[in-house]
């Protein structure tokens, strides 16, 4: 009697392999690699929206002071520089796993955090700047999205922290070696000095 085995054509017992493999694979945790560095892609896009959107705002908030507060020129410049050097820094899908391209990234927006902790310092200063609408407006947009950057880079950690664990133990470092060539992903640290307020002298 012939076995039920020898009545299936070759191609097709050759696709039941493949997909058995393929089942035996993804149990294993194959995919996992990927999907957490696409949700750690995902949420380093999202930190990138977020300082642009803080970026946008600058411009509009240094002509508003500047109409109250023209002596404040080397404040002032502060910020418009260190808004240009954020901005300017170069930014792709390679940054998040290059140490040094990622380092240069948050200076410059480290930098630019700096900054505007220097100038709503010296606002202080202005009662009738406080008091602008235009001012308030700007400063309410500028705390909302220093929160939501806050968010973007908390959750960019968490899913850095999930892909870096992924691919350093069992079995995850297998299929990142083998099928992936994952490298780790940068993730932020805080700024040195960042628990102390900026100092204005008056």
């Amino acid at each position: 009697m012939t076995s039920a085995l020898f009545r299936f054509p070759r191609p097709a017992l050759s696709w039941l392999a493949l997909g058995l493999v393929g089942l035996v694979l993804a149990g294993c945790g194959v995919n996992n690699v990927p999907t957490l560095e696409e949700r750690a892609k995902a949420a380093w896009g999202e930190v990138q929206n977020q300082y642009q959107r803080r970026a946008d705002l600058i411009p509009n908030l240094v002509e508003t002071v500047k109409g109250y507060a023209q002596q404040e020129r080397e404040v002032l410049t502060q910020v418009i520089e260190a808004r240009a050097k954020a901005t300017q820094v170069k930014v792709d899908a390679s940054t998040i796993t290059d140490p040094a391209k990622f380092k240069e990234y948050q200076d410059a927006q480290n930098q630019l955090s700096g900054a505007l902790g220097r100038l709503m310092v010296t606002v202080e200063r202005y009662p009738e700047l406080k008091s602008n609408q235009n001012f308030l407006a700007l400063q309410s947009q500028l705390e909302g999205t220093e929160n939501r950057v806050a968010v973007a880079r908390r959750d960019y950690i968490q899913a850095v922290q999930a892909f870096n664990t992924e691919i350093r133990t069992f079995p995850g470092m297998i299929w990142a070696k083998l099928f992936w060539g994952a490298k780790p992903l940068e993730s932020f640290t805080a700024t040195a000095g960042a628990e102390r307020p900026p100092a204005v002298k008056f």
